[in-house]
């Protein structure tokens, strides 16, 4: 599975050994690992909390950390539908398909926090080597891990993907960093360490069934 690679204001570069390589097979090597990712801004002290507009929140504002839910059969049947169409589009290989679940929303779920305004363009533009289909890939892994319920009972009530969203990366156990790492390289794992937040793609749908995000960055 080829991951993205989210870096923290920092230029993304991609190494191959040379020894052993032909320069062809070189080439090929180092074409196949670019991959274009917004670049992402850490928090700053005091930042608001997560909203339904898909921004992070420093775990160190969390007061108690939400249950981690494993089975999907706990979804609201809203919810659930929603997720399984989501899935759908997905598994199927056409961005179209994806664009088209993403306009049965009242408002089309947040992308991009730059001003894109097709998601189809800006999964091509970002992941050029493939299309725009890793983000499909991307999607399907983040959508099938654990997930939390949380800010219940306010207007920003939402079902999150991934739980690592809201649960700080350093309590995370062996067994639940090795879960991260099916999303995340391992130096997207250290950067988010350094600045105490999970940063990678996250998926938002609220309990109405309405998808909210799927978006990566600050």
């Amino acid at each position: 599975m080829r991951r993205a690679v989210i870096t923290f204001g920092l230029p993304i570069v991609l190494t191959a050994s040379l020894a052993g390589i032909t320069a062809p097979a070189q080439e090929q090597r180092l074409a196949q690992n670019k991959v274009r990712t917004e670049t992402i801004r850490p928090p700053a002290p005091g930042e608001q909390k997560f909203r339904n507009q898909g921004h992070v929140v420093a775990p160190g504002d969390i007061a108690k950390h939400p249950e981690i839910i494993i089975n999907p059969a706990r979804l609201p049947p809203a919810v659930a539908r929603t997720r399984e169409r989501i899935l759908a589009a997905a598994r199927s290989g056409e961005l179209g398909k994806l664009f088209a679940v993403m306009k049965e929303a009242p408002a089309l779920p947040v992308f991009s926090f730059s001003e894109d305004g097709d998601p189809v363009s800006f999964w091509k533009t970002n992941y050029p080597d493939s299309d725009g289909v890793e983000a499909l890939s991307i999607l399907i892994n983040v959508l099938e891990t654990a997930f939390v319920h949380v800010d219940v009972g306010t207007p920003q009530e939402i079902y999150l993907w991934p739980y690592f969203a809201r649960i700080p990366l350093k309590a995370l156990t062996p067994q639940q960093r090795v879960e991260l790492f099916r999303i995340v390289t391992g130096a997207d794992y250290k950067d988010m360490v350094e600045y105490g937040v999970y940063s990678f793609y996250r998926i938002g749908i609220a309990p109405d069934g309405t998808w909210q995000f799927f978006v990566a960055g600050d």
